[in-house]
């Protein structure tokens, strides 16, 4: 595959590429425009490049355009989401549960676990945890928030923009999230200790705005926990544009660690660690994305799982044929984890005084 660029946390993934229109660049307010009409990179600033195209992750969506910087290695969805496209009906707030919910968790606790570790790890934890307020910033289903309180932060609460969301929060777990969007949300200036956005920031099209609420929202000297994927991992590298993680049109950024790191800094943050050994999306993305170069949809499995994928046979046997690979795809992304390549990474931050 040609074009991109490479950034000094890892590679290109393969993959074909061909030139993209620059008619219609799907790109947001916040992000500048490069040559050739292509938006600079929201990441460090330098132009980007024609890249590739990937598949949507609808039936009928047709490739998506990619555009690439040469200077960090994030790339930006060029292609505009659709009119009318709900960017949550087939994710977390999809109006039926997923299949295999109840069997998945044990698993979610296991995540939660883990994130909630990284928190601890960036606060202090232990006695101090009782005072922290601590805001998950996109919460979802309030999954995460209703998990830190059990474990010790009665302050934690959460900030989600959807009615669904909202809802099956405090349904689901007794957590009342404040309904409004990041950037909408109008929180007191300096009232948290501590931040999260889990796998958030991928999904919106200007995230120096965002970063920039909630440099706003946090102290001097409160922490942010970013997670999102990682372009530059082996796994983006090895399955190119069928990388799960890609999820286009929706993920309108692709970031790259390097560049994730660069843009916290222009924004104010000063990054303290950077975690590539995660559970709850690497070990999953790297078989995912391998299973997708059998299957005539890419995620195939996972979007069966979330309802938006008819049952098909060739697809249903490829899957059934790639379990073996189970294994094989957990010890590979544990390397790639430990050798700063994984396909999702937890950045954690500290705002400036």
């Amino acid at each position: 595959m040609t074009g991109g660029g490479r950034g000094s946390d890892g590679g290109t993934p393969g993959g074909a590429a061909r030139s993209v229109p620059t008619a219609g660049v799907g790109v947001g307010v916040g992000v500048g425009v490069g040559g050739a009409g292509l938006p600079a990179c929201p990441a460090c600033g330098t132009a980007t490049s024609a890249w590739m195209s990937a598949p949507g992750a609808a039936y009928d969506a047709g490739d998506i355009d990619l555009a690439r910087c040469p200077e960090c290695g994030t790339a930006v969805t060029l292609t505009p989401v659709p009119d009318g496209v709900d960017l949550h009906e087939t994710g977390d707030y999809a109006p039926a549960p997923p299949r295999g919910a109840t069997l998945a968790a044990p698993l979610l606790r296991l995540f939660d676990r883990q994130r909630l570790r990284l928190v601890r790890w960036a606060t202090g934890g232990g006695s101090a945890a009782a005072g922290t307020r601590l805001v998950d910033a996109g919460a979802g289903r309030g999954r995460f928030v209703a998990h830190a309180r059990a474990q010790g932060y009665p302050l934690a609460t959460g900030v989600e923009p959807t009615v669904r969301g909202v809802d099956a929060a405090r349904s689901r777990y007794g957590v009342t999230l404040q309904r409004a969007g990041i950037e909408d949300a109008g929180r007191p200036d300096g009232e948290a200790d501590a931040v999260t956005l889990w796998h958030v920031l991928e999904h919106v099209d200007d995230p120096a705005a965002v970063l920039d609420v909630l440099h706003a929202w946090l102290r001097p000297g409160g922490v942010l926990v970013v997670g999102c994927p990682n372009l530059a991992s082996w796994q983006a590298r090895l399955s190119g544009r069928v990388w799960f993680h890609l999820d286009l049109p929706r993920h309108r950024t692709h970031f790259t660690a390097p560049g994730l790191r660069r843009l916290l800094d222009a924004h104010g943050f000063e990054t303290v660690r950077t975690v590539h050994v995660l559970a709850e999306h690497n070990p999953y993305g790297m078989w995912e994305s391998g299973v997708s170069r059998l299957t005539h949809r890419p995620s195939y499995l996972y979007h069966l799982l979330k309802r938006s994928a008819p049952v098909n046979a060739r697809d249903l046997a490829a899957v059934a044929l790639g379990t073996v690979l189970i294994p094989l795809a957990v010890l590979a992304e544990l390397v790639a984890g430990l050798c700063r390549r994984g396909g999702t990474v937890a950045v954690i931050a500290r705002r400036r005084v």
